[in-house]
């Protein structure tokens, strides 16, 4: 089982810090999420049903109906692979680790290309082609007119590029959704999530956009229910509210610009507008320096990256920068061994 933000309590306890006093950062999780109103009982109390509505909700905001509703993108991310005929997959890395152990049990060879770009990618000569856009953890992204034209080279030859599309809301211009399965890329899968942009990681509700084919045989897979009906009533009411969305997407390209201004001093830093990833020799002793204040960031050892979530109010802002300024320059931590925090 692989290790991944948002281990709060897990942090508490090594750094004996109460969970309360925590700012947690180590997701890139909108903190600012759609408000869930109140729900009728009648979602807890009946099963869900197909024909409620999501999938039309969801076919307006994405721009494509050929979906299938899962319970998050990560539920997409296991299935996958076994819809597919086992081969070689390229995959732009570093990227989001669940990616390449799924698809190596189910039996597929990985071809990792390290901070590559398509062409090299497409030069892979591999079936399948995997990238995050925009990467996590990275912050990197490929321009939707390289994915296109990366989707019709490997559609030449048979090939299927496999986009996760999870953190790209705030930038709807830069998507390929609505293109996965259509005519003009009818080789293109991508998966989605409402957990990022709209804040809504708990209620686990995304979205696979494929062929037919591939979504019929996953929705036999994974079996009837897949999304519960109180997640099913919010995902259908959150990706209709146009108005949250239009008002919050500048907010967090600002945000996303904040977070970036405070990090340069300290290294290379990317970002997108729901987290800011910065390289440094420095990391180890940053990640350290931070969690002994109860601010949790992600660390990622091979690459010595940093990724930072956004903060949420002011204070959680003000906090932040104080405990950045105090960093002592050539900072150099310990290695206790615990880094997948």
């Amino acid at each position: 089982m692989l290790e991944h933000g948002g281990r709060l309590r897990a942090a508490a306890a090594h750094y004996t810090i109460p969970l309360a006093d925590w700012l947690d950062l180590s997701t890139g999780i909108n903190p600012e999420p759609w408000p869930v109103p109140a729900l009728p009982a009648s979602v807890w109390q009946r099963l869900p049903e197909d024909d409620d509505g999501l999938e039309a909700a969801a076919a307006a905001y994405y721009g494509n109906p050929n979906l299938l509703p899962v319970a998050g993108s990560q539920a997409a991310i296991q299935w996958l692979p076994f819809m597919l005929p086992r081969a070689a997959v390229a995959v732009i890395a570093p990227i989001y680790a669940e990616h390449p152990q799924a698809w190596q049990r189910a039996g597929h060879k990985v071809r990792f290309l390290q901070n590559a770009l398509l062409p090299r990618a497409l030069a892979a000569a591999t079936p399948y082609v995997l990238l995050c856009n925009p990467n996590n953890p990275t912050a990197g992204h490929h321009p939707r007119s390289a994915v296109l034209e990366a989707a019709h080279q490997l559609h030449k030859r048979g090939g299927t590029l496999i986009v996760d599309e999870a953190f790209v809301d705030p930038t709807p211009d830069e998507s390929v959704t609505a293109l996965a399965a259509t005519d003009e890329a009818p080789n293109l899968i991508v998966l989605r999530s409402l957990g990022k942009f709209f804040g809504l990681a708990g209620a686990r509700i995304g979205f696979l956009f494929a062929g037919a084919d591939v979504r019929q045989r996953m929705a036999e897979a994974i079996g009837p229910w897949t999304l519960s009906h109180p997640a099913r009533a919010v995902a259908r009411a959150a990706l209709a509210d146009s108005a949250w969305q239009a008002a919050m997407r500048p907010h967090l390209i600002a945000a996303g610009q904040r977070l970036r201004d405070l990090l340069v001093p300290f290294g290379e830093v990317k970002a997108t507008p729901l987290f800011a990833t910065l390289t440094t020799p420095d990391a180890p002793a940053l990640f350290e320096h931070l969690a002994r204040r109860g601010i949790l960031i992600r660390r990622f050892d091979q690459q010595s990256l940093l990724r930072f979530g956004l903060p949420g109010g002011e204070a959680d802002w003000q906090r932040l920068a104080a405990a950045l300024q105090a960093f002592p320059p050539g900072a150099h931590a310990p290695q206790t061994g615990d880094n997948a925090l």
